[in-house]
């Protein structure tokens, strides 16, 4: 490699061209973390790395994902493919579409290739009518899996999931304290547990917060899709909201969409808040308002999990959760303060 190139890795690296050099050679003497560095950044400068520097996978492992079309899930992938990669393992990525394959046909692929694991995220564990024997079966043969975003009691393995009462609560909350008193809940079918979840914490807080404990009408499902978040709003609105929490960005983005339809503006006639804090979202137009979901620690926790089983750690039925935080921009401000007879 030319001198050039090395002082450029170097100084993305942050470490000397001697460091480089060693690494890139096979050299001992260099720590983990500063080898980790070296390679992160031949990856980002697009360099392809030398033949001996390209670890012998572990095993596979699969991860199961529900679609790529929503970016918190390509996030999602994206941290626990970095975690196995980083500990030997090559990941199988399988992402369901409408008429492609179902996430049984995934799992007998995955099995068939001899997977060392499964990682499933928002898949049939978190649809409360769905049978959950696809997942015992996995667990009585001793196939370690992890279940991402959906808790259900007959299944013996670890989940991960956010906080998803609280974040309902801290959409609430901040709607709120901008003294919003007309506050919707726009989510997908009721059938899922993060949906459940959801309206379980917005009960909880429209009722502490501002004494309403009728909120029927105050809740709309629908899908988990923009179109789905703007028919939503669109009920919403027509109901008299002026606040409503969107259980995703994409949501949210069809909730203000809907919102201009009508010739509101947001957030000065309704305010939006989403749920995920899915990349991209800080630059949408207001900058979104959103519970940011902790996809980092969840892959980071998933990942783990999964390593501790395919080392001999008996898999057990336990539920880490982890804490959503409030990211306020700008698609959220105080109420309106006129006459709201006008909202029909």
């Amino acid at each position: 490699m030319s001198t050039t190139r090395l002082a450029d890795i170097a100084a993305q690296a942050g470490v000397s061209e001697a460091t480089v050099s060693r690494v890139l050679n096979g050299k001992a003497g260099v720590s983990t973390a500063t080898r980790q560095a070296v390679l992160t950044a031949l990856d980002l400068m697009g360099y392809e790395r030398p033949q001996r520097l390209r670890a012998r996978s572990n095993g596979l492992i699969g991860l199961v994902i529900p679609e790529l079309g929503n970016p918190i899930f390509p996030a999602f992938a994206q941290a626990v493919e970095k975690a196995l990669t980083q500990h030997g393992y090559t990941p199988i990525l399988c992402t369901q579409e409408p008429g492609g394959a179902t996430e049984d046909e995934f799992t007998d692929m995955l099995l068939d290739r001899g997977v060392s694991g499964i990682v499933f995220a928002s898949g049939l564990h978190a649809d409360t009518t769905a049978r959950m024997d696809r997942y015992t079966r996995l667990t009585d043969r001793g196939l370690p899996i992890v279940l991402v975003d959906g808790y259900n009691e007959a299944i013996a393995a670890p989940f991960i999931s956010p906080d998803d009462r609280l974040a309902a609560r801290l959409a609430v909350q901040h709607l709120v304290d901008l003294g919003h008193e007309r506050i919707g809940l726009a989510l997908g079918q009721g059938r899922f547990v993060p949906v459940i979840r959801k309206i379980e914490g917005f009960r909880q807080a429209m009722a502490n917060l501002l004494g309403v404990t009728e909120v029927g009408d105050l809740i709309q499902h629908s899908l988990f899709s923009v179109e789905g978040g703007q028919a939503a709003a669109a009920a919403l609105i027509e109901r008299g909201c002026t606040g409503i929490f969107c259980a995703s960005d994409l949501m949210a983005l069809g909730a203000i969409r809907a919102a201009r339809e009508r010739g509101l503006s947001v957030p000065g006639d309704v305010s939006i808040v989403g749920f995920d804090d899915s990349p991209l979202m800080a630059f949408t137009d207001p900058p979104l308002t959103t519970v940011r979901k902790p996809i980092g620690a969840m892959a980071t926790a998933a990942v783990q999990t999964l390593l501790d089983e395919i080392g001999g750690t008996p898999a057990k039925q336990v539920e880490l959760v982890y804490q959503p935080e409030l990211v306020v921009r700008g698609s959220t401000s105080s109420g309106p303060l006129v006459n709201r007879d006008h909202w029909g």
